[in-house]
């Protein structure tokens, strides 16, 4: 009997460790594709746009956004509907981490009044996780600045202007609806102030089960 007790219990042992070792693996494995620096290398040149790099970022890819001091600073996808890039990175591989991702409502060359970008909350600020940051009004004054690069080549950029971010649930239909930026300026109007400028919205989770999202908005500025 001690025998058997002993194989059982060296088994739940082995299974144990094992099933440590994945959730280790996994975590690693997560945080590394989140963290993968080689991205930057297919970023469109915006100071000469005719230098197109053969970048092996899929075709989706409609934009590149950056948030000055921050981690963010990554290509924009969009897919045909808001599912596809949850578990894609840009080079369309499977990746738990996903991609930075544009509403597939929304137009690609980001024409629309208001356009909304999705990003998985990832540790240490990667992904969309630096946009908790926005909502200390301290952080979010010391860093109001970045730049949209929309298409490839580069040729289109504007500056950003970050200007409010607040904590939201995801059935909001004024914030998670492209159709509603009439009742989304109103709001703003209301609470903080409104310009003409083009809004886009940068939405990442708040907790792993958590319908509460992150929202972080911002202005577009033509040049």
């Amino acid at each position: 009997m001690n025998s058997i007790y002993e194989k059982i219990m060296l088994g739940i042992f082995v299974i144990a460790l094992l099933v440590v070792i994945y959730v280790l693996y996994d975590t690693w494995y997560i945080f590394d594709h989140a963290n993968d620096s080689s991205l930057l290398s297919f970023k469109p040149n915006v100071v000469n746009a005719d230098e197109i790099t053969d970048s092996p970022i899929a075709s989706d890819m409609v934009a590149w956004i950056t948030v000055d001091d921050t981690n963010i600073d990554y290509p924009i996808m969009q897919g045909f509907d808001n599912s596809q890039y949850l578990n894609l990175n840009p080079y369309g591989e499977y990746s738990l981490s996903g991609s930075i991702f544009l509403d597939s409502r929304n137009a690609g060359d980001f024409t629309d009044p208001y356009s909304i970008i999705y990003g998985h909350h990832m540790e240490y600020g990667k992904m969309f996780g630096a946009l908790d940051e926005f909502l200390d009004e301290d952080y979010l004054n010391s860093h109001k600045t970045g730049e949209l690069i929309v298409g490839r080549d580069g040729k289109a950029v504007f500056k950003l202007e970050l200007f409010y971010a607040i904590r939201t649930d995801a059935a909001d239909n004024m914030v998670f609806d492209p159709e509603n930026h009439e009742e989304l300026r109103q709001f703003l109007e209301d609470t903080v102030f409104d310009r003409d400028e083009r809004i886009i919205c940068l939405s990442t989770c708040a907790g792993d089960a958590s319908t509460t999202r992150t929202v972080v908005f911002a202005y577009i500025l033509e040049n």
